[in-house]
């Protein structure tokens, strides 16, 4: 069979792993779909591919002006940063230093080295950086609302837009190649073993007809070894490059 590419063949898909029709997995169908939500949940929160980086606009309304916040949806991990916006960082005007240094033609790419103006263009953003710096942001998941220190007032109109660096969640709804990843079935596997193995240890020390007896422990602690490797490899090696980030 292919990759899984719904929810409910990545389920279809971790029973038969662990031995189904074959075996009974006494695992109920509710326990089935947490762990699912699990196994998401981690990957989205820890594994590169869970997330993707965007440019997110938003147009600025009344109520924002109030606030002094904008609301974020749900699916965004992690805000970077946002564009220049308003007075605060602007770019233009005859008193803005990139515009006189082209204004006094002081590079003429047609018969001299390029070199010098990227010297000088580098120069002019390390002092942007000291004396000016990024808009501050400060952006909470669980609030959903990313708040911009600026003048509300002055800096932004109502109906303009500002546009938002940030992470988002790649949704297996829409993207079900998700449910095919390598390191998602595996671990969504584990955490249906270790359910299978919690669910049976309260049977421990039980005799069945012909000498059988569960053993839920082993079967717990199996999937538990396996999901600490797989959580440490997800979070050494598939974690993507650190880099700042506000959420």
């Amino acid at each position: 069979m292919a990759n899984p590419a719904s929810r409910q063949q990545l389920v279809d898909y971790c029973l038969r792993r662990l031995g189904a029709p074959v075996i009974d997995i006494n695992v109920d169908p509710e326990q089935l779909e947490d762990r699912v939500d699990d196994a998401l949940k981690f990957y989205q929160d820890y594994h590169f591919d869970g997330t993707e980086r965007i440019f997110m606009k938003h147009q600025i309304t009344a109520e924002d002006k109030v606030n002094q916040y904008i609301t974020i949806p749900e699916a965004v991990t992690g805000v970077i940063r946002i564009l220049p916006i308003g007075n605060n960082l602007s770019t233009g005007g005859i008193f803005n230093i990139r515009y006189q240094l082209h204004l006094n033609d002081l590079f003429d790419f047609s018969s001299a080295s390029y070199i010098n103006y990227r010297m000088a263009m580098t120069h002019v953003e390390s002092l942007q950086e000291i004396f000016v710096g990024q808009q501050p942001i400060r952006f909470h998941r669980h609030r959903n609302t990313l708040n911009i220190d600026m003048d509300w007032r002055d800096d932004v109109a109502e109906g303009e837009y500002i546009v938002i660096e940030c992470y988002r969640i790649l949704d297996p709804e829409t993207y079900s190649d998700v449910y095919g990843d390598r390191w998602l079935r595996e671990y969504t596997t584990q955490l249906f073993k270790r359910q299978w193995g919690e669910n049976l240890k309260k049977f421990e020390g039980m005799t069945l007809p012909g000498g059988l007896q569960f053993n839920g422990q082993q079967i717990y602690n199996e999937a538990q070894e396996e999901i600490s490797r797989l959580e440490t490899e997800v979070t050494t090696g598939y974690g993507g490059l650190l880099m700042d980030m506000i959420g």
